[in-house]
């Protein structure tokens, strides 16, 4: 079965179809500012390139920290084991270089970020903890990777890191070695102002997470806004482009169109009224009508108060859609359901709604078995437009490139197959052989059909 659903508001423009943003604003898009966080995101997070460069930048700072106070000032810190942990963060650098030798890690990937800063925020607190916990002026570094995690990760995550943080904070208050200081001179802070360092690494971490978090969502709610304004860019310039081929093509085609129709009225009026050709003069004089009328429709500038843009009947704009596509072997169904106790809604009698619809409809009948049906469900200011058949449905290698310019798989529609019949009467009649195979005149469409529609009605 083939199905094809679009979604319309009721006096207002088409809303955008899923996965794909349209509109010059996040109202516009049909996105509030409590749903905005649903839309396709970028990439959360850091690569891991940029996170061995950064680990680079703080082993650099640690070891000339330790060095300094050690060798510099002459601290008695316990040099060794502080360089012992160092050189495991080392490790752990050069095994991710490694990594990225082996695998393609150019892209933001939040679990890893969390993962290495989860692991920074533990060898920090082990060093702090050899070298004065609280008392350590550097404890205050403890807020960078916390920092970090809010404006670059998820808010799991990032609570999850603020967490490790403030766990660190609790046990660097209760155990850490002395703070190293000169020889001979003990130097040793208040049980209150430890605990006012404690409390104020505490807020920090708390209150600056949380402004870099809003920061970066505000910056986010920013960038999706700008892709949004370009997505309708690009679409505008899609319409623009389809309407002028449509201009072009209606004045190209009006003179071949017009010599068709003289040769064929010609040839109709030099044979006999009930010959074989002057049933081909006919057949083309009624398709050739039929090319004008569709090329006068696409020339057309409505205006503004035309009755294109009428208020009309749900139903009746689905059967306006339906009925060309009538006279075929078909049963179509045209439903509109309504929660109970409502009345079906009135909607803008747009063009493009109507041709994309038509579109769709006509793709349909080209491959249903039996039964085309047309349903609209209204339910909460929305209504959802399903257009489905008892065809073969959609072949496996089409449905991903579904809408894109010049992709089809139609062999001989029902509306071909039905014009094929009429050549195939006539040619048969007019060699006197029986009945021929039908043979469609075009093997196959240009693959343009939902491209158009989705481009319309989007």
């Amino acid at each position: 079965m083939t199905s094809t659903e679009d979604r319309i508001a009721p006096h207002a423009p088409p809303a955008p179809s899923e996965g794909s943003l349209s509109g010059a604003s996040l109202a516009d898009a049909g996105l509030s500012e409590a749903g905005w966080r649903e839309a396709p995101r970028r990439g959360r997070g850091f690569s891991l390139r940029t996170l061995i460069v950064l680990r680079w930048l703080t082993i650099l700072g640690q070891s000339v920290a330790i060095l300094t106070a050690s060798q510099g000032l002459h601290f008695p810190l316990p040099l060794w084991p502080c360089l012992i942990v160092i050189a495991v963060s080392a490790a752990v650098n050069v095994g991710a270089m490694a990594r990225v030798r082996r695998l393609e890690a150019s892209l933001p990937d939040g679990r890893t970020t969390a993962v290495h800063l989860g692991f920074d925020i533990f060898q920090l607190g082990l060093l702090l903890g050899l070298t004065g916990g609280l008392e350590n002026p550097f404890c205050l570094l403890l807020v960078a990777p916390v920092t970090i995690a809010a404006a670059a990760l998820p808010a799991r995550q990032a609570l999850l890191l603020g967490l490790l943080a403030l766990i660190a904070v609790g046990v660097l208050f209760f155990w850490s070695e002395p703070l190293p200081w000169r020889a001979h001179e003990n130097f040793h802070l208040p049980l209150l102002y430890r605990l006012g360092m404690a409390m104020a690494l505490v807020t920090g971490v708390v209150f600056t997470a949380g402004y870099a978090w809003r920061v970066a969502a505000d910056a986010e709610k920013l960038e999706l806004a700008l892709a949004t304004t370009q997505d309708v860019l690009q679409r505008e310039q899609r319409l623009a482009a389809l309407g002028g081929l449509a201009a072009a093509a209606a004045h190209e085609l009006g003179t071949p169109l017009a010599t068709i129709q003289v040769v064929a009225k010609e040839l109709q009026r030099a044979s006999a009224p009930d010959s074989d050709a002057a049933e081909d003069a006919a057949l083309i004089l009624q398709q050739a009508e039929r090319c004008r009328g569709i090329l006068t429709q696409l020339s057309q500038q409505p205006e503004g108060d035309d009755a294109l843009y009428a208020d009309v009947a749900l139903k009746a704009l689905l059967e306006e859609v339906v009925e060309p596509h009538r006279g075929f072997d078909l049963n179509f169904e045209v439903l509109v359901k309504t929660p109970p106790g409502q009345p079906a809604p009135r909607v803008r009698r747009m063009p493009e709604v109507v041709h994309g619809l038509s579109t769709l409809v006509e793709n349909a009948a080209d491959f249903a078995a039996s039964t085309v049906r047309v349903q609209a469900l209204v339910d909460a200011g929305w209504i959802e437009i399903a257009i489905l058949d008892d065809g073969p449905g959609f072949a496996s290698d089409i449905l991903p490139r579904l809408g894109e310019p010049y992709v089809t798989s139609r062999p001989q529609g029902k509306a071909r197959l039905a014009l094929a019949a009429q050549i195939a009467a006539a040619t048969s009649r007019r060699r006197n052989t029986g009945a021929e195979t039908p043979i469609a005149p075009s093997q196959g469409g240009m693959g343009l059909g939902f491209f158009i529609a989705r481009t319309l009605l989007e």
